[in-house]
């Protein structure tokens, strides 16, 4: 299956946000190896898929929390999850 690169990024990063314990950005960062910038930007970027991320404030610091997707939007989670393989691929070039 060939998927558009910027999209696959998007989709893979919401997966890792439902999949992960706690996902913030440095856990992000250590799960894909993308670049603060890019992590950051493709946040940004999901509610333009209809994906819903929330910022769960958990500290002191102004940013210290992490992330939980709330609502998948048009997507289903189980396809996201059946094609992670060719999601994964398209990524890693």
């Amino acid at each position: 299956m060939e998927l558009n690169p910027v999209f696959a990024r998007r989709l893979y990063l919401a997966f890792l946000v439902e999949e992960m314990e706690r996902p913030n950005v440095p856990r992000l960062i250590e799960a894909t190896g993308w670049p603060r910038r890019t992590i950051q930007d493709v946040i940004k970027s999901l509610a333009g898929l209809g994906i819903e991320l929330a910022f769960i404030q958990d500290g002191r610091r102004h940013n210290d929390g992490y992330y939980r997707l709330t609502d998948w939007g048009p997507f289903k989670r189980e396809w996201v999850e059946n094609r992670k393989r060719d999601i994964v691929g398209t990524l890693a070039g």
